[in-house]
């Protein structure tokens, strides 16, 4: 995960790029002039499932051998029939928007309905305000005929009224903040300038076992899948993504690992915004959503080399939705679609902060129910899901608390990162890890880090939106912690420093605690990525660009998510049904004899601030531990064929 912070501030937008997850966060908006009010926007409506316990109940009972709905997952159409709103409600609220001119499309499933047509149409089938209190942030009221509205669970999206300023002004402002995202990852370029270049002398497997899939599948014996024939065949990888990326970057990175250069497994699937003005966008410079895209796909179809990769591109730089929003929909039009058994995401809309949260037609707690709700529809139709936990500890943005990137839903699972054993130079000091461990450390800071109080480390914790879920209940090591004060906050500079002295602290903690597993996210034991396109500046009013290749070594969460959701595809090619929903299943493993899981619980493994808890199965640093493909995929197979 690219590991860089750039904000860019201005009257409307501000811009942040942090720990390699996309955030586009809209602030408080003026009155939208009557031209933008015939600019197109796009809302979702959430709906109430039937019975929203029978449908978690459900969930659970797909994965647990010894009920008689075990491996019975459900087809969307299916799901809509017996936990979605009935085809006559939906239809009904469709004819609704429709005589305000407003289209609609409902996702199969009957959970969810995206709503688009220009801002005044949309507004006024809503009856949407848009309110500021003195004191208070923004926010958009709505009002829906009670035959509709007693179903809603929530309405996001609709506080997208332009900004009066031209279109022409506009895009210059977006152009703007291309360039400055493109700063950002520069900054990761410029890495390769020192040193860490990979070595693209060496090819196929010589180069896969040093810096690509062979590295990380002989880590963690997946490899022993590889030598039963099993790569992905017949299986689809979703990516849930906030940026589009070049078919040339994975071309020359696929030579270079000796994977197979069919472009026609890739798909793109664009979910918020057109193609036309995303590809627009993608060609004006080069920014760190196209490179985290871009590496999310490297890693995904390298490590299930024969499956295909779907993109859900949810690109909103036109601002015709939130960011929360168009991170919604390249869900739900995944799990309505149906065809990934497995989704991965390196991107979040925001962090668990109720002072971050910019979309104001719904509060975040109610983004939160929304999205389990989705996450459920997905575990019911045997998806598994993978996100990111993020790349600065337990701390995903400077604050004395403890904050994680959003969402910490429980019904996917959580990948945190390690370091891989190593003895090298690193900035000045001999750094010598034994044995794989939690990746976050301090001693090897780079100056660049020091100065900027930005250090990388894994995220883990506990969520702040997200209680306890039933299969972490009673596991040794959830819900109790061992942290060490390697940090000092100072919130006058919104900085982190270096503590001198620290401390080890030990507790209870309450919520949804995250990571669920662990991979080499470690830059320094890291991957190799390839991507190209504009080095652009901005002078005097205008756009200078000069197209530029960049080989680098990176890490960070968002090369071990991607990596997990294709070792599900390559197990998922050996077998008849889904594995479906892991945390129920991997929990359950764990605490067997014969865990595929090696425990990280050395107290001096810690992500930053949490560590291993020695002696128990579960921290907050490493979740569970790191897999062994190998026994986690005859532990799935051994439960169907003892069903």
């Amino acid at each position: 995960m690219l590991r860089k912070v750039n904000q860019l501030k201005r009257k409307q937008l501000v811009v942040t790029l942090l720990s390699g997850l996309s955030f586009l966060v809209l602030g408080c908006h003026v009155t939208a002039s009557a031209d933008d009010n015939q600019d197109p926007t796009i809302a979702n409506v959430v709906f109430k499932p039937t019975s929203e316990l029978n449908l978690t109940n459900y969930v659970y009972d797909t994965v647990d051998p010894k009920s008689t709905r075990f491996h019975q997952y459900l087809t969307p159409d299916e799901f809509a029939e017996k936990f979605g709103q009935p085809d006559n409600y939906i239809t009904g609220f469709q004819k609704y928007l429709a005589k305000h001119h407003v289209k609609s499309f409902a996702y199969r499933g009957n959970l969810s309905l995206k709503v688009y047509g220009t801002h005044q149409n949309v507004n006024r089938a809503f009856n949407a305000k848009y309110v500021k209190e003195k004191g208070q942030e923004c926010k958009t009221t709505y009002r829906l005929p009670g035959y509709l509205s007693k179903q809603v669970v929530a309405v996001m999206g609709l506080d997208q009224a332009k900004p009066n300023h031209k279109k022409a002004a506009k895009l210059k402002s977006h152009q703007k903040a291309a360039v400055d995202q493109f700063q950002a990852a520069a900054t990761e370029g410029s890495i390769a300038a020192n040193g860490n270049k990979p070595d693209i002398t060496s090819f196929g497997n010589r180069f896969s076992k040093k810096y690509g899939v062979l590295k990380f599948a002989n880590q963690y014996q997946l490899n022993q899948l590889y030598d039963k024939g099993l790569a992905g065949q017949g299986q689809r990888i979703g990516i849930i993504s906030s940026s589009d990326f070049y078919n040339r970057d994975l071309k020359v990175y696929w030579h270079q690992a000796g994977v197979d250069n069919n472009l026609g497994r890739i798909h793109r699937i664009y979910t918020a915004d057109n193609r036309k003005n995303i590809q627009r966008r993608l060609n004006l410079a080069m920014t760190s959503p196209q490179i985290e895209a871009t590496l999310d796909v490297q890693m995904a179809s390298s490590v299930a080399p024969k499956a295909d990769v779907d993109c859900y591109i949810g690109d909103n730089g036109d601002d015709i939705t939130t960011s929360a929003t168009a991170h919604y929909m390249s869900f739900m039009q995944a799990i309505s679609d149906n065809i990934d058994k497995q989704l991965s995401t390196s991107f979040a809309p925001t962090i668990e902060l109720k002072s971050q949260w910019h979309d104001h037609s719904l509060t975040m707690a109610q983004y939160n129910h929304a999205f389990n709700l989705m996450l459920e529809q997905a575990a019911a139709q045997g998806i598994t899901v993978f996100r990111a936990s993020g790349d600065s500890g337990a701390s995903e943005r400077a604050s004395s608390k403890e904050n994680h990137a959003f969402s910490t839903s429980p019904y996917q699972v959580i990948v945190g990162g390690t370091t891989l054993p190593y003895t090298k130079i690193v900035n000045g000091k001999v750094i010598t890890v034994s044995k794989e461990r939690a990746w976050g450390n301090t001693d090897g800071a780079s100056s660049a880090e020091i100065k900027s109080g930005h250090f990388s480390g894994s995220g883990g914790g506990f969520s702040a939106l997200n209680e306890t879920p039933r299969y972490q209940q009673g596991v040794s090591g959830i819900n109790t912690f061992r942290a060490i004060t390697l940090l000092n906050y100072h919130p006058t500079t919104s900085k982190y420093t270096i503590n001198k002295d620290p401390n080890i602290i030990t507790g209870t903690g309450t919520g949804r605690n995250l990571p669920d597993v662990a991979g080499n996210a470690d830059i320094q034991t890291g991957y190799a990525t390839y991507f190209s396109g504009n080095e652009a500046s901005f002078e005097t009013g205008k756009i200078h660009s000069v197209f530029k290749k960049y080989w680098i070594m990176s890490g960070g969460t968002s090369y071990t998510s991607p990596q997990m959701a294709a070792a599900n595809a390559v197990m998922n090619s050996g077998r008849r049904i889904p594995v479906g929903f892991w945390n129920p299943q991997i929990y359950q493993f764990a605490q067997q004899s014969d865990s595929p899981f090696n425990v990280l619980d050395s107290p001096d493994s810690n992500n930053l601030y949490f560590t291993g808890q020695p002696g128990k199965l579960y921290n907050q640093a490493a979740g569970l531990g790191t897999i062994n493909f190998g026994k986690l995929y005859n532990k799935f197979n051994d439960q169907s064929r003892s069903n």
